[in-house]
């Protein structure tokens, strides 16, 4: 694939990137031209990911917990001392380590979500900006869900989330214009071991709801990340794109 103007020779960080959407995220980056840095918890997972990248000439693998300040500072320095800079950041982590009722929720796994979706993805964009992009512009992609545009049963409090990062993404568009555009996108339900247990089993159940007849696939977010990260985007901020089949329209989440 040829590399595009807006992504040749750029620094994308991508978050949780050791597998799925934020792999995918990755492979699409470094297709269009740009080198990467990835992170996730496991070393083996990043090395492995890092491999199937290409290599140390195109990718970087930082393992570290996301909502760890000391890990966000290391890998953005790490970043610009490897390739000479931070243009692009894809905020992809996230967790759910719960199912219920909101009145169920135990709180401190509602904390820890809070704390490493939305609270951790602003943590990674002040270090990203304060380390590059305050002085040399950017552009920022933050990985919501359709969750976070409406009731979903269930899943509620990761929605809840996922509905902050939305704000947070408006918010920062305001605050960092002109030289940094930040846009979000938000997928419904794609094939990943994260969101396996919203599809295992009855996937053609599952699909039916979609006037697309079928489930995401990373791919499908790779490439609209890449376009808001690219000089294609240029006019767009502050947007939330939401990818899911058209599933919205019909009032599922």
């Amino acid at each position: 694939m040829p590399a595009s103007p807006g992504l040749a020779g750029k620094t994308a960080l991508v978050t949780g990137a050791s597998r799925g959407i934020g792999l995918a995220i990755a492979q699409r980056l470094v297709d269009e031209g740009a080198r990467v840095v990835i992170t996730a918890r496991k070393v083996d997972a990043l090395e492995a990911a890092v491999a199937e990248l290409g290599g140390p000439s195109k990718a970087l693998g930082i393992a570290g917990r996301a909502d760890d300040e000391e890990h966000q500072a290391d890998v953005v320095a790490r970043a610009v001392e490897t390739f000479g800079s931070l243009d692009l950041l894809v905020n992809n982590t996230g967790i759910n380590p719960t199912y219920g009722t909101l009145m169920d929720i135990d709180l401190d796994a509602a904390r820890k979500i809070l704390e490493v979706n939305a609270i951790g993805t602003l943590a990674w964009t002040q270090k990203v900006v304060g380390g590059w992009m305050a002085e040399h512009g950017g552009s920022i992609v933050n990985v919501v869900s359709v969750a976070g545009l409406r009731p979903a049963p269930g899943i509620g409090f990761y929605g809840a989330s996922k509905a902050l990062l939305v704000h947070l993404t408006e918010e920062l568009a305001v605050e960092l214009g002109p030289g940094i555009r930040v846009n979000a996108v938000a997928p419904a339900v794609v094939k990943t071991r994260f969101a396996e247990a919203l599809y295992s089993g009855r996937e053609e159940e599952v699909s039916a709801a979609y006037p697309l007849q079928r489930l995401g696939v990373p791919e499908d977010i790779a490439g609209a990340v890449a376009h808001l990260l690219s000089d294609d985007a240029s006019w767009t901020t502050g947007q939330t794109l939401v990818l899911d089949g058209g599933l919205t329209l019909t009032g599922g989440v």
